[in-house]
């Protein structure tokens, strides 16, 4: 069982930065692959970023390529999303999501992670 924990979010003003933490149990991190979703009020959860295990290989959305950055440190068990040039439409919970299942292709749909954080706020005004 992997439990993930969120910190970071909070209150930004548009054009600011954060930067999310996940902090994730598990004997094996260094193997899996960890992403960041998000959820906007009436909207389904959607994918942000993603580093997989090993390989590290990265992917993003479009809404977010150039502003923020998927970094993960094996040796604490974390992994990070530092936000730049935030706008209002960056306003969601965040979730760290983490698949356990070894992946060689990053993985960008909810239904194929198997954990999941309880998610942290980000709300950015204009």
């Amino acid at each position: 069982q992997v439990q993930l924990v969120e910190s970071g979010g909070g209150l930004v003003q548009a054009g600011g930065s954060l930067r999310l933490s996940c902090a994730a149990s598990g004997r094996t991190f260094s193997k899996y692959s960890m992403a960041w979703f998000r959820q906007a009020p009436g909207k389904e959860r959607e994918f942000v970023a993603v580093i997989t295990g090993t390989a590290h290989r990265i992917n993003y959305a479009e809404s977010v390529k150039g502003r923020m950055h998927i970094v993960r440190d094996d040796t604490q068990n974390m992994v990070h999303l530092q936000m730049n040039s935030l706008k209002p439409e960056d306003t969601a919970i965040y979730y760290c999501a983490a698949r356990e299942t070894p992946a060689i292709i990053p993985r960008t749909r909810t239904s194929e992670y198997e954990y999941w954080g309880h998610g942290t706020q980000v709300t950015v005004s204009s």
